[in-house]
């Protein structure tokens, strides 16, 4: 991965290159990313940078045997860890050195645009609570025992480093404060609350921002060549700086629409119940099928929907101000938020808000998902009353 690939702010870009230039490098890095974002593709280009036998001032040659080695991520001084858990074919023991190919090989799928849930999804491991687990860590400190392979600089880049398991991070405490010469940490998260802060303290913090309007339309240009100049800025001001969400507007995304239509028939529902309507109007039996169906795709589809219905709401608010033009969504989501503009006010926001950030604390305490859902329907509709 080079530099000029790689989708950031271009002063980010350059503040890293003087840091190498400077020899200001922290030995620890924390990346802190953004949904969406380029992180792990910066990371990559970093590693390459100074592995590269024939570096010029702004990237990678990209020709020595090094970068050629970066290109398919198999340099042997390379070391991803992930979150990961047991699967069919990974029974006992799991590792990241055991998914190593699969997870290469959804890093190239997905342009190294990549996102928890889509790599979970991958694994089959939604139901499970992937970690980087404590024989990553053993792993990481005997690798950090043993001299690099090329002479250089040996990377270690832990991907999603807030499911880093707590028990096993105080394993890595002393290496990353005392690691071996020429050793490079870089931790990568969106969710720097959930990080054990001895193991931020020892790290050099590095914001990735939101990636520009701007940034994004010119990226969907050249992705799609047949998207004109307006509906790409469109596109990019929908997607709230996260190029993943940028490209599934691109294509009207079968989860997106699939999410919408759920959402409108549980809150036309919830309305409906309410109001006190007969049954055949709540339709409260095709809400529970929806629900059902959300539960069998796993925790983080359920946490992604109800993250979905948090967002309506907050537009639904929005709508309500009467100032239509802030409001960031797609035409599809614009008509079924218009028709609860008028029905759902402050208060109700405010109660289906808090009970939504229940529904997704209980989701992640591995609670009882289909009974998760069947309470926030009813205690959104007691909000409704």
């Amino acid at each position: 991965m080079l530099f000029k690939d790689v989708l950031v702010d271009p002063q980010l870009k350059q503040q890293i290159l003087n840091q190498v230039h400077e020899h200001r490098i922290s030995h620890a890095q924390f990346f802190l990313a953004q949904s969406g974002s380029h992180a792990f593709a910066l990371a990559i280009a970093l590693a390459q940078y100074l592995c590269c036998e024939h570096p010029s001032d702004e990237d990678s040659c990209g020709e020595c045997p090094s970068c050629k080695q970066f290109e398919k991520l198999a340099h042997p001084d390379l070391h991803l860890y992930f979150p990961n858990c047991l699967t069919k074919s990974v029974k006992k023991d799991n590792e990241s050195l055991m998914f190593a190919q699969e997870f290469r090989d959804f890093v190239f799928k997905h342009n190294y645009f990549i996102e928890i849930q889509d790599w979970l999804a991958e694994l089959d491991g939604e139901n499970k609570q992937a970690t980087i687990n404590i024989r990553d860590c053993s792993h990481i400190v005997n690798q950090n025992s043993i001299r690099s392979y090329a002479g250089g600089y040996k990377i270690y880049i832990l991907w999603n480093v807030d499911r880093l398991y707590h028990a096993a991070a105080p394993k890595l405490l002393k290496t990353l404060e005392e690691p071996e010469n020429k050793s490079l940490f870089i931790l990568i998260s969106e969710k720097p609350d959930l990080i054990l802060s001895t193991i931020l303290s020892r790290t050099q913090l590095v914001k990735i921002p939101r990636l520009s309007n701007d940034l994004i339309a010119a990226q969907l240009k050249h992705d799609f060549p047949d998207i004109d100049d307006k509906t790409a800025m469109d596109i990019a001001i929908l997607s709230e700086g996260d190029y993943n969400k940028a490209v599934k507007v691109h294509a009207d995304d079968s989860d997106q629409k699939s999410m919408l239509n759920t959402f409108s028939l549980m809150l036309n529902s919830i309305v409906s119940f309410a109001q006190q309507q007969p049954p055949a109007v709540v339709k409260y039996a095709e809400v529970q099928e929806e629900f059902a169906h959300i539960v069998d795709q796993g925790r983080e589809t359920q946490k992604q929907f109800v993250g979905f219905v948090l967002k309506m709401l907050r537009n639904i608010l929005m709508l309500n101000t009467k100032h239509e033009n802030i409001v960031k969504a797609t035409e599809a989501e614009m008509n079924v938020l218009r028709t609860f503009k008028g029905v759902i006010n402050l208060k109700h926001v405010s109660i289906m808000t808090e009970e939504c950030n229940k529904a997704l604390y209980h989701i992640g305490r591995n609670g009882n998902s289909a009974l998760i859902f069947t309470d926030l329907y009813f205690k959104m509709a007691a909000a409704l009353k």
